[in-house]
């Protein structure tokens, strides 16, 4: 990334952090930029050439400490912190996967394929099955666009900025968020076509029907079109709560 505007977008965005990894650090752009606003940056790159080239030119910056090396083999940090990169499209659901398995995680702020980050926000009007099960534990948003003159060599497609922020307080934890996943995971098999076609396969005509009422979905609608809020309300009514004491 070259265009200091773009770098200034991914850091806004990002917001302040106390500490920040930051995976394919590359020649170092955001990686200084990102030093500005944080108390610690922990650059990761596993090109050994631009690796030296960025540990010299921060050598003398305390805040930025480059690791020679794939961010996909990172210690997890005890205390919170947070992901920002612009990372390489190829393991992007690699990284992705690191960030949500990291416990101490708070947010993530990625640049990633436009197509990549519409996908998982909901842009397109459908919902991916990654975004539908953590919805529970993180929000996803599409933070803005990234056009392709941004970037050195320059790509045969534009970038997005991809959010992912751990929620303050999970909307499902436990045995529910267990529950929730694997009602999720069965909607999503399409085993009778549309979402509501599936779920009469294993409860009831009449609560499914009361289900999709509450949750505001219309039958025939497929799984991908239901909003990860929708599907919530979908498990509260087709699994409610066992009464204290029972």
């Amino acid at each position: 990334m070259v265009d200091p505007h773009a770098v200034h977008r991914v850091v806004e965005a990002a917001g302040s952090h106390g500490l920040v990894l930051e995976p394919g650090g590359g020649e170092g752009a955001l990686t200084l930029a990102l030093a500005e606003t944080c108390k610690e940056v922990i650059s990761y790159e596993v090109d050994p050439r631009l690796a030296g080239r960025l540990a010299s030119r921060t050598r003398d910056e305390d805040r930025i400490t480059v690791v020679r090396g794939d961010f996909l083999g990172a210690r997890v940090p005890r205390e919170p912190f947070a992901v920002v990169g612009n990372i390489p499209y190829a393991i992007t659901s690699k990284i992705v996967s690191w960030c949500l398995e990291a416990p101490s995680m708070t947010s993530a702020t990625l640049v990633t394929q436009v197509e990549y980050a519409r996908k998982r926000t909901g842009d397109f009007g459908l919902w991916s099955l990654l975004t539908v099960l953590t919805w529970p534990e993180y929000s996803w948003k599409l933070l803005g666009r990234v056009g392709r003159e941004s970037f050195r060599p320059v790509p045969a497609v534009d970038s997005a900025i991809l959010g992912i922020d751990r929620r303050p307080v999970a909307l499902l934890a436990g045995e529910p968020l267990a529950g929730y996943r694997a009602f999720v995971e069965y909607g999503f098999a399409g085993l009778g076509g549309s979402l509501d076609a599936s779920l009469r396969m294993r409860y009831p005509a009449h609560r499914v029907a009361a289900a999709f009422e509450a949750a505001e979905v219309r039958p025939g609608t497929v799984m991908a079109a239901v909003h990860p809020g929708q599907w919530l309300v979908l498990f509260d009514r087709l699994h409610p709560a066992e009464p204290p004491g029972r």
